[in-house]
């Protein structure tokens, strides 16, 4: 799995010209399955997200989690994080998850973030999606299941 992170001001994403999720001061999560991701690695993705100390405290210094900052989510799910652009000029996507894996996977992170953040917003998975941020910072952290194991 890929996890980039962005601190945002707010985010939201559309779908058909309406709304489907938005959200305040937190974090922006694009997520990527790969083939070979399983659910039992998710639990320690969503521990490391709640607990990045990646908000400013009193001193300017970062110190604070989403959880410190009552902040929030948006999760939308993205397979072309697994793009491989070594050969050629069009990416090939042949390492990212099957569409129904990597669904399956995007619903279960949502369901398990949303037991640790009181507000979980999503995209709507395999739609055409537009995300509009204003990234606060900009600071942004990329997870990935290959440093995890």
């Amino acid at each position: 799995m890929k996890f980039v992170i962005q601190r945002v001001n707010n985010a939201d994403v559309t779908v058909d010209n309406k709304i489907v999720g938005s959200i305040g001061k937190g974090f922006l999560i694009l997520f990527g399955a790969c083939e070979t991701d399983t659910a039992d690695m998710l639990p320690k993705f969503v521990d490391k997200i709640v607990k990045l100390r990646i908000f400013a405290d009193e001193n300017g210094k970062t110190n604070l989690s989403i959880t410190d900052v009552g902040g929030e989510l948006l999760i939308v799910s993205q397979f072309t994080l697994y793009a491989d652009c070594r050969k050629g000029n069009r990416p090939s996507f042949v390492h990212a998850g099957s569409p129904d894996a990597a669904n399956e996977l995007y619903e279960k992170f949502i369901e398990l973030c949303r037991e640790r953040i009181p507000k979980v917003e999503t995209g709507i998975f395999g739609a055409d999606m537009k995300v509009r941020l204003e990234n606060d910072g900009p600071f942004t952290i990329v997870l990935d299941s290959r440093d995890f194991t």
